[in-house]
């Protein structure tokens, strides 16, 4: 007896090849394979509303502008929307000469017939058959053996090449996808691809495809990528097949069986932008795409404005992105962890504008897919004190010195805990501004220079001090020896030049009193004298 949850009701499928020695583990990938949009098909019938036939003119010209050249774009045998689809795409000559069209259809005569009279006018097609051949399929749904599936894919095959010879001009590429090829005996997927190739590929100067599918994922990545070689080897006319791949993310890896199954094989390889598909959806073109051009690979496809494909695919899909998404997500390059703030600020800032990437945390330069750095760095309540430094250095130009990181650091984690939301740079600026930018109650109100005399007028108090060398830290020092209202210790100080004004920070000791001022001023003895005072008030707090 089984109860709710139960993990003996399943089982492992021992219908896999053993592999005594995998070459594919020895592989790496080179070149992108032939990218196949299955969007308008396999992604349109998983959707709530489908696409009517504006919103697949929208999505098509967006597969064509990011450069896929194979597209498949229906079933127009079973459909009436895609069978007029196929047509405004013939009819108004929107195929470019670089792009075939692919028509899915099942291994049944009637449906084949419609099939091409859809195509009539076209000069290139993929006429994409398939029948189911896993021993579910056909114990529970065909209730028929091995011999009847054969029977139903060799059918399927002549009949297909029957239709090929009405229209002799066109240049037909046949493609047979054995259905639930991943649950399948790997022996008697062979045995049925080879009927079909003999039946197809000495009447056809094209290569066929075999399109071996993980229609419903039921094992590992690597067992994909075996099954995959295995079939690459004993495959008898290998020469003749280009094998092409399929893969659905039940278990979560739709893509790395992709990538894996290039390794052991195939050239072509079909999936949708963003995964949309049947139950968890299929395999990520864009995913992979960028997983080959983060490993210096170029993908074929332009991905080099995904907020527009982000927009034109949510429109039609009706199916928001995640946050997270592999690549193009909104917080993909974003870190709020103070420790990967750091190592990204201290990589950016040795990033060298013609060497190899090299940052912490950051797989690509988020410029690539038109993203700027301004998201890369974010503040909220987990964060540090380099994301702190990072945005006031990238928003303000600021450069914040480490002893002054630490004291704002523990007012801008107080703010955003108290708020439970993340901060702006804007916010923690004026943290900084509210809490060291002090003006009262001592200010500078004016100083004259003459020889080597300087007349500080502070309040109702006139300084006088005699300089003989004009340094920051010998102005900081003259001043509070000729302070006489407090005994000032001074600890630390920064003055930084941005564009025509400066920035002082000071950390001084009254009393034993830690206190810390930061001063703006166009002219270097203002900032110093400014910043001191900034401090000194804050002992008032």
């Amino acid at each position: 007896m089984f109860y709710n949850f139960d993990h003996r009701k399943y089982c492992y499928l021992d219908i896999f090849p053993k592999i005594k020695k995998r070459n594919w583990i020895k592989k790496k990938i080179s070149k992108a394979p032939i990218w196949v949009s299955e969007d308008l098909r396999d992604g349109n019938q998983s959707i709530i509303e489908p696409m009517d036939v504006e919103k697949k003119k929208k999505l098509w010209t967006l597969l064509i502008n990011i450069g896929i050249k194979e597209i498949m774009v229906g079933f127009p045998s079973a459909s009436k929307a895609d069978f007029d689809f196929v047509r405004w795409l013939i009819i108004n000559k929107q195929i470019p000469e670089d792009v075939t069209i692919a028509i899915l259809v099942q291994a049944r005569k009637h449906l084949i017939k419609r099939t091409f009279e859809s195509l009539i006018g076209i000069n290139k097609a993929i006429i994409h058959f398939y029948n189911s051949t896993s021993p579910i399929q056909r114990d529970r749904v065909f209730k028929t053996n091995k011999e009847g599936i054969i029977s139903i894919a060799a059918k399927g095959a002549n009949y297909i090449l029957q239709q090929t010879k009405k229209y002799p001009k066109v240049v037909w590429i046949i493609e047979y996808t054995p259905e639930s090829f991943s649950n399948t005996e790997i022996d008697f997927s062979l045995t049925i691809c080879e009927i079909v190739i003999d039946i197809l590929s000495p009447k056809n100067i094209y290569k066929v495809i075999l399109n071996l599918p993980t229609t419903l994922d039921v094992a590992s990545p690597h067992v994909y990528a075996d099954q995959i070689e295995y079939f690459c080897t004993n495959i008898s006319k290998r020469d003749k097949v280009i094998i092409s791949v399929h893969t659905h993310n039940d278990r979560g890896s739709a893509v790395s069986s992709a990538e894996l199954a290039i390794l052991a094989g195939a050239k072509r390889v079909e999936g949708t932008l963003l995964g949309n598909g049947e139950r968890t959806g299929n395999m990520d073109l864009i995913t992979l795409a960028m997983n080959l051009y983060s490993q210096g690979i170029d993908p074929k496809i332009d991905l080099s404005c995904p907020e527009e494909l982000l927009d034109i695919v949510t429109e039609c899909t009706k199916i928001p992105i995640h946050t997270r998404h592999p690549w193009i997500g909104e917080l993909v390059y974003t870190a709020f962890s103070g420790s990967h703030q750091d190592a990204i600020r201290k990589s950016l800032k040795k990033q060298k504008q013609n060497e190899l990437w090299q940052v912490a945390y950051l797989p690509i330069d988020p410029k690539d897919i038109g993203r700027n750095y301004k998201s890369v760095i974010r503040l909220n309540s987990q964060s540090g004190k380099s994301g702190m430094a990072f945005l006031l250095e990238r928003d303000y130009k600021i450069k914040l010195p480490r002893w002054m990181m630490i004291y704002l650091a523990h007012l801008v984690q107080k703010e955003s805990d108290k708020k439970m939301l993340e901060l702006s740079s804007y916010e923690i600026y004026h943290i900084l501004k509210n809490n060291f930018f002090l003006e009262t109650p001592w200010k500078l109100l004016t100083y004259i220079k003459y020889k080597n005399i300087l007349n500080i007028y502070i309040n109702k108090v006139k300084l006088n001090i005699y300089y003989s060398i004009i340094d920051y830290k010998n102005l900081l020092l003259l001043f509070i020896s000729n302070w006489k209202f407090h005994q000032i210790k001074l600890i630390n100080y920064y003055i930084q030049k941005i564009n025509n004004y400066y920035i002082a920070f000071i950390n001084i000791n009254i009393n034993e009193k830690n206190l810390i001022g930061i001063a703006i001023d166009i002219e270097k003895f203002s900032v110093c004298f400014k910043s001191i005072l900034s401090a000194i008030n804050g002992l008032m707090d």
